[in-house]
């Protein structure tokens, strides 16, 4: 009976489990994005000054502001877009147990 009762609650919790492990994946595939989105803008920003030392009029300083702007702009939104896909796939992956759950419950 101990056995029956252990394996109900095993059976019950293992969508609770599931949404954690996947939660865990998502939040860590953030991360990861996160630290190499902030990697390349510092590496970006780095790049940027020892251009600027190069720099020998305002409208050369002014190009280089362009090109650092432009790159930082496609970092970032390559960077929300990854982002976002995360964020769907994790949501998808939810719904898919949290119906499936409930479809369990109804039957």
């Amino acid at each position: 009976m101990f056995q029956d009762l252990n394996k109900k609650i095993e059976d019950s919790m293992a969508p609770f489990k599931e949404l954690v492990n996947i939660q865990t994946r998502m939040l860590e595939e953030l991360t990861r994005q996160q630290m190499e989105c902030t990697k390349s803008c510092i590496e970006a920003t780095i790049q940027q000054t020892r251009e600027m030392q190069r720099c020998e009029s305002p409208t050369d300083l002014l190009d280089l502001q362009r090109v650092y702007a432009k790159e930082l702009e496609v970092t970032l939104r390559e960077a929300s877009e990854s982002n976002m896909k995360v964020l769907h796939d994790a949501r998808s992956e939810i719904e898919t147990i949290t119906q499936s759950t409930f479809d369990a419950f109804n039957k």
